[in-house]
């Protein structure tokens, strides 16, 4: 059934939401044993997943607590990691247009799985049914298989030995890595792993990633520094050059 303005066809668009929410909400059985192998209780570990649900703040959070990183610098780093979401809701607002009353459930679903979904379609429509079942699926997945994770983590064992505590990583690199389309933003990037690697040896637990923060504004200083230094001409040049790496 194709939607009323001519824009992609629902079931396309279902299909595809169906795809990303069944795809990285299985990966919340690897969060539920990392966090119950880091020491987090079975309610801990599900109510993490149930009100904060963005795994990549999740994973940093546990992952710090188990390195002996002070709760209070886990939380920092977790809370900066979801600090994206914030910006990500600028955009979804415009886009759905959701009336005021739902705004407040909906922006439980603002993550990058949901809005790389939703900025994919090209009318409201299909933005709104993208987001809606993209959101729903990976919820109510990523929230099931913690519990099975969290539940199995004993017969498990060692979540290390398998691999597991890279899952939540990998997934996040796996999404992150497309959208780094323009010159700066792999620069951007970069500096950030040599920061947060470079740092892990000699900073607490949970410091590197606040650390690694820092990449960004770092980066934008030093281009606009050489943009000052090569004037306007040349300057249009490397926008149109780093537009064209974008497509």
């Amino acid at each position: 059934m194709r939607s009323e303005d001519g824009g992609k066809p629902d079931a396309a668009v279902v299909r595809d939401a169906l795809g990303v929410g069944v795809a990285v909400g299985l990966s919340g059985f690897a969060f539920g044993v990392t966090s119950a192998g880091s020491g987090l209780t079975l309610l801990q570990t599900c109510a993490l997943s149930l009100l904060v649900f963005t795994g990549a703040s999740q994973f940093a959070l546990v992952g710090a607590l188990a390195g002996g990183g002070n709760p209070f610098t886990a939380a920092a780093g977790a809370f900066f990691l979801g600090v994206r979401n914030a910006f990500y809701g600028l955009r979804l607002s415009q886009l759905l247009a959701l009336p005021r009353a739902v705004r407040p459930f909906a922006a439980q679903w603002v993550i990058d799985e949901t809005t790389a979904v939703a900025l994919a379609q090209p009318t409201r429509r299909s933005v709104r049914i993208g987001f809606t079942v993209t959101g729903l699926t990976l919820y109510v997945l990523w929230n099931l298989t913690t519990l099975l994770g969290a539940l199995g983590a004993d017969a498990i064992g060692d979540t290390d030995a398998w691999g597991l505590d890279a899952a939540g990583p990998a997934v996040f690199l796996a999404l992150l890595a497309p959208m780094l389309k323009t010159t700066m933003e792999r620069v951007v990037a970069g500096l950030a792993v040599v920061l947060g690697l470079g740092l892990l040896p000699v900073l607490p637990a949970g410091v590197p990633v606040l650390v690694a923060a820092l990449a960004a504004p770092a980066v934008l200083w030093a281009e606009g520094r050489r943009r000052a230094r090569t004037g306007p001409a040349e300057d249009d040049d490397t926008v149109g050059e780093g537009e064209g790496e974008g497509r």
